[in-house]
């Protein structure tokens, strides 16, 4: 009797696997999946990959042994591509599970007069081997956008937290949002490397954006001040509004020994002070 395997294999190459793309195609179609000539050549790729891996020895209750590796790279390939373009996950599960109906197709013809039982143990061995296709590529998928939404928020906080360099020897870091463990950690990084690339002495920390001031963003901004100092610097805090004062005091949080200014202008009157810059008025 014909195995499983040798029947998908051989419906996998030649002629056969024009027919059989062209069948799995018009069922991604029929699912509601728009037809592009880039889905037909995702599906060259994973019939050429599936074929191969059947014709191997291949298994389909070892899923994840070697002998699918290149089929596991090419499903996690169009996972990572179909995420970075903003597909669905949904989609791209749709689309590989439409590969059922024209290989379901094929072992019905081919296995048109086996016994009932021989039919029955194919049909199954198909569905489990598409069904795990097609949970590769949405746990590859989930896992790309997770990759991605990172990559992005990592992306904004360095957008949200620029140091800029006012003149020779000052930096400044405006800061705009909620301070947190992260942010924190992200504008440390940043502003002590620039003072490096620099030879900055001075670092104004500017909080008029930042909304509220708890003992966490307190002990986050005293952690940036040592940082800072640890390297040479010196650094002012401006934006210090009445509002925050009287939190800082209630907290009982010890900002002696930093500068502290109520808005930016007062420290960058206190910079070029300390760095010997005069301004004058032309007459």
């Amino acid at each position: 009797m014909i195995h499983f395997s040798d029947i998908v294999s051989g419906a996998l190459q030649g002629e056969q696997q024009a027919t059989v793309l062209q069948q799995w195609l018009q069922a991604a179609s029929a699912a509601g999946l728009q037809k592009t000539k880039a889905m037909e050549g995702e599906a060259q790729a994973i019939a050429n990959a599936l074929g191969q891996a059947l014709r191997s020895g291949a298994r389909v209750d070892a899923f994840g042994e070697s002998a699918w590796a290149e089929l596991h790279q090419v499903l996690a390939d169009l996972s990572r591509s179909r995420a970075a373009q903003g597909q669905s996950a949904g989609d791209t599960s749709v689309f590989v599970l439409a590969l059922k109906k024209p290989l379901l197709d094929v072992l019905q013809r081919e296995l048109s007069g086996a016994d009932a039982a021989a039919v029955a143990s194919s049909f199954w061995e198909l569905t489990q081997m598409v069904d795990r296709m097609a949970q590769l590529t949405a746990t590859t998928f989930q896992k790309a956008r997770e990759d991605i939404i990172v990559r992005q928020q990592e992306e904004l906080l360095e957008l949200s937290t620029p140091v800029v360099k006012l003149w020779e020897g000052v930096l400044a870091v405006p800061m705009i949002g909620t301070l947190d463990s992260n942010r924190t950690q992200v504008v440390m990084e940043t502003l002590l490397q620039r003072i490096v690339e620099t030879g900055s002495e001075l670092a104004i920390i500017d909080i008029t954006g930042v909304p509220t001031v708890d003992t966490l963003v307190a002990q986050h901004l005293l952690k940036t001040v040592t940082a800072i100092r640890l390297m040479g610097a010196d650094c002012i805090i401006s934006g210090i509004r009445p509002q925050i004062a009287q939190t800082i005091v209630h907290l009982g949080i010890d900002l002696q020994g930093i500068v502290t200014k109520a808005t930016l202008a007062d420290a960058l009157a206190v910079a070029m002070q300390q760095s010997g810059w005069q301004v004058t008025r032309k007459a």
